[in-house]
């Protein structure tokens, strides 16, 4: 049996299935950030509020990612958070 590949929350520190997290990437070569795909570095979150706070806050996924964050990573990962909300 193969094990499923585990991940860490930049935010929280939660480890589990990669399936469970945002996955934010630095693309390479172009060093673009983008969501959910790509080749490159990688940092993962929770998607819930909170975890995107602090790593906006604390500057967590530039520091993971080594690079800075556009907003648009940000306000992209609220609004995936209101769909959310909005389908329980």
């Amino acid at each position: 049996m193969m094990s499923v590949p585990q991940r860490r929350c930049v935010s929280c520190g939660r480890v589990a299935d990669r399936s469970e997290f945002w996955r934010i990437v630095r693309c390479w070569p172009d060093q673009k950030v983008q969501l959910d795909r790509g080749m490159g570095r990688s940092a993962y979150l929770c998607p819930t509020a909170e975890c995107l706070r602090v790593a906006k806050q604390k500057k967590r996924l530039a520091r993971s990612l080594r690079c800075p964050i556009p907003e648009e990573i940000f306000t992209t990962l609220a609004a995936r958070l209101d769909v959310h909300r909005n389908h329980d």
